[in-house]
């Protein structure tokens, strides 16, 4: 999509015709946390058997 080596449009002028902001185009997302994933897994097994749960019934 944005070719930073490009020879006539530098990557400010490609993330203007992408009307896409450049902290976008530089961001780099942080991998998630072991903690999290486990949590994740948690909700995963519980969630089918109690789909009613709320926020605070799934947190307890």
């Amino acid at each position: 999509m944005i070719e930073p080596e490009h020879p006539k449009l530098s990557v400010v002028r490609q993330c203007e015709l992408l009307d896409l902001p450049r902290s976008t185009y530089y961001h780099r997302p942080e991998p998630e946390l072991e903690e999290n994933l486990d949590l994740i897994k948690v909700i995963d097994e519980v969630y089918p058997a109690h789909p009613f749960f709320g926020s605070r019934q799934m947190t307890r």
